[in-house]
């Protein structure tokens, strides 16, 4: 489906479900800003993906770079989707810093883009994209603070889905929660949990069939904005959209 706006912006567009989800947003004929700090991978994607990617080389949970790169672009889509790779660990073998890392990356970089996004504000008829995880409605018991920070980033959509309409202006916030998947940051998740349930990594991939695809995701991400009434929060899976609750 095709993205009605001129241009896209996509933090973490360096790797995984940014990355597929800026060849989408390209090939629809989107011009795409991409955020990653990773300078090499991001001008691989420019390499890859020709004119219509423009990189930035930035750190994401920069609220300056959030109110620059939308004053520069003025985007009509975000899609917030940058994180870290949580440290996989139980609870007790956790420290304060491994166990925050996706609160300060994951949740803070969608904060600071949503405060921009209402505060610049971005044109009416705009829409927000974030990534939450569908860790939030199991718990991630390896991953330290994961589900707990992507649980937040459900908050900030709502909170500022509500924020938009008593201003009037006419913004549409949409939350997607992955499953896990056994390619980029889901790789590592992959690798725990099986090792915790004692199988290998084929056998515990073979029992999460379908499996989630970054390409998958990027369809989810292009289809939800380009619906006008969207619901605001999908899992989305091997099988496809799903609505919460």
């Amino acid at each position: 489906m095709s993205v009605p706006v001129p241009t896209a912006v996509v933090t973490g567009a360096s790797r995984g479900f940014g990355r597929a989800t800026a060849a989408a947003l390209v090939a629809a004929g989107t011009g795409v800003v991409g955020v990653a700090r990773d300078e090499e991978a991001l001008h691989a994607v420019r390499a890859e993906l020709g004119a219509g990617f423009t990189p930035v080389v930035a750190d994401a949970t920069d609220e300056s770079v959030a109110h620059e790169v939308i004053r520069e672009h003025r985007p009509g889509l975000l899609v917030l989707n940058a994180g870290a790779v949580p440290h996989m660990a139980p609870v007790h073998e956790q420290t304060w810093e491994t166990f925050s890392r996706n609160w300060n990356s994951d949740t803070r970089h969608v904060f600071t883009w949503t405060r921009a996004a209402l505060r610049e504000p971005l044109a009416p008829g705009s829409v927000v994209v974030a990534m939450s995880s569908g860790a939030v409605l199991g718990g991630s018991p390896l991953s330290g603070g994961y589900a707990s920070a992507k649980a937040a980033i459900r908050y900030i959509r709502a909170y500022a889905a509500d924020e938009a309409e008593r201003a009037g202006s006419d913004l549409r916030f949409v939350v997607l929660l992955p499953q896990l998947t056994p390619t980029g940051i889901g790789s590592v998740g992959v690798a725990g949990y099986a090792a915790r349930q004692g199988v290998d990594r084929g056998t515990f991939v073979a029992n999460m069939q379908p499996v989630l695809t970054p390409e998958q995701v990027a369809k989810a991400v292009l289809a939800v904005a380009g619906d006008p009434g969207s619901a605001p929060e999908y899992v989305v899976s091997g099988t496809g959209l799903n609505p919460v609750g």
